[in-house]
């Protein structure tokens, strides 16, 4: 993880974004954030 401000809420996992809160105008589903990492 990596520290931010603003509401910012992004996971990246090998270099590569694999989630943003920012760009999705949303916070995760339960369990979403696993099957992004699983799946990438």
């Amino acid at each position: 993880m990596m520290p931010s401000d603003g509401g910012v809420y992004e996971i990246i996992k090998d270099g590569r974004l694999i989630f943003s809160k920012m760009k999705l105008d949303r916070f995760p589903d339960n369990g979403e954030i696993v099957t992004l990492i699983e799946n990438s």
